[in-house]
C-alpha cells in the first residue's frame, strides 16, 4: 500500500524541481521530504532519486509514479470535498493567501466573520504575490486565493479554477500638495509627462502594470523610488519625491502633503477570489467566499459615503 504523504512528497519534488523547493511548498524540512521519498523507495523497490551535480533528480520510475500521484491526490481532494458537502458542515482546515493590501484591507473582517459563524473551521492565512497565489491554488497547495489584476492587463486564468469578483478598486494619482495639478478635479495620463514615479519593485504585478500603462500612454516612466507598500509610497509622495498611482484599498491614512486626483481614463484593478473548481462543493470554500464578498461590499459602501 502506497502511503499518501510519501506520494505527496514525491509529487512536490516533481513539480518544484528540488527537495528544498518541495519542502518550502509543503512547509516541512528538506530532511523530512528526503525521508519520505526514501521510505517510498523501500515500499516500491525502485530507485526514485539520484545525484545530479550538487542536487538530485528524479528517475524515470519516479516521474511515472509522480504522474499517478497527481491523479491520486486529485481524487483524494474530490472525495474530501464530496464528503464535506454531504455533511454540509463548515469544518476542517483551509489555507488561503492574499496579496498585501487585501491581507490588510479585506482578510481581517472576513476571518472575524468566519470565526464567529464557523468556529470549527481553522483558517491559515498567508501573504503572497498574485502570481504565486495562482500557482499554489492551481497546484492544490492552497485552498483559496485572493487575487488582483488590472482591467487593462488581466492575468490569464489556468484551467480548472473558478473565480468570484469581490470588488473593483479604482486608482487615483497621488501627487504632492504643491504640484500644479493638485487642485484639478481630474487629470489625463498624458498630462503627467516628465513626472518622476514611485513604484513597487520590478517583477511585481503593480510595477509591471505601471510601466505598461504609462508606455501605452506614450510616457516613458522614470522610476525615482521603489517601495512595495502603498503607505510608504504615499509618504514618499508627501516628501515631494515623485507621483504614484494608488488604489483605494491601498490608501489607509493619506498624509497631509498628498493630493489624490482621479485619472482619465479611469484605472481600475479587479480583486477576486479563486479556487479549484473540483473543490467548489466544500462548504468551507463557499463560506469563505461569502465572507469575502460581504466584507468587500462593506468596503465599497464605506468608499461611497467617504
Amino acid at each position: 500500500m502506497l502511503d499518501l504523504n510519501r506520494l505527496k512528497a514525491l509529487h512536490a519534488v516533481h513539480v518544484y524541481g528540488s527537495v528544498g523547493a518541495a519542502a518550502d511548498a509543503l512547509m516541512v524540512t528538506p530532511s523530512a521530504v528526503s525521508q519520505q521519498i526514501a521510505k517510498l523507495e523501500r515500499e516500491t523497490g525502485a530507485r526514485l532519486m539520484e545525484r545530479s551535480g550538487r542536487g538530485v533528480r528524479l528517475t524515470d520510475a519516479a516521474g511515472l509514479l509522480a504522474e499517478h500521484a497527481e491523479r491520486i491526490l486529485a481524487l483524494v481532494e474530490t472525495a474530501e470535498a464530496d464528503f464535506e458537502a454531504l455533511r454540509g458542515e463548515v469544518v476542517g482546515r483551509l489555507g488561503i493567501a492574499a496579496f498585501a493590501t487585501a491581507t490588510r484591507g479585506l482578510m481581517p473582517g472576513a476571518l472575524v466573520q468566519l470565526k464567529r459563524h464557523h468556529p470549527d473551521l481553522h483558517v491559515q492565512l498567508y501573504e503572497r504575490e498574485p502570481e504565486r497565489v495562482l500557482r499554489e491554488v492551481a497546484r492544490g497547495e492552497l485552498d483559496l486565493g485572493v487575487m488582483q489584476d488590472w482591467l487593462n492587463r488581466p492575468i490569464a486564468m489556468p484551467e480548472g479554477l473558478s473565480r468570484a469578483t469581490l470588488l473593483d478598486d479604482v486608482a487615483d494619482v497621488a501627487i504632492p500638495a504643491d504640484h500644479p495639478l493638485a487642485e484639478r478635479r481630474e487629470v489625463g495620463l498624458a498630462e503627467l509627462h516628465g513626472e518622476r514615479w514611485i513604484s513597487s519593485s520590478p517583477g511585481t504585478v503593480c510595477h509591471d502594470w505601471l510601466v505598461f500603462t504609462l508606455r501605452n500612454a506614450s510616457l516613458e516612466p522614470e522610476i525615482a523610488c521603489m517601495a512595495d507598500e502603498y503607505p510608504t509610497q504615499l509618504a514618499l509622495v508627501a516628501a515631494g519625491l515623485g507621483c504614484a498611482i494608488v488604489p483605494r484599498l491601498g490608501r489607509d491614512c493619506v498624509p497631509d502633503g498628498v493630493r489624490l486626483v482621479p485619472i482619465m481614463p479611469r484605472q481600475t484593478r479587479r480583486i477576486y477570489a479563486v479556487w479549484r473548481t473540483d473543490a467548489a462543493r466544500r462548504p468551507a470554500i463557499r463560506a469563505t467566499v461569502e465572507a469575502l464578498i460581504s466584507v468587500s461590499r462593506e468596503q465599497e459602501n464605506a468608499w461611497a459615503v467617504s
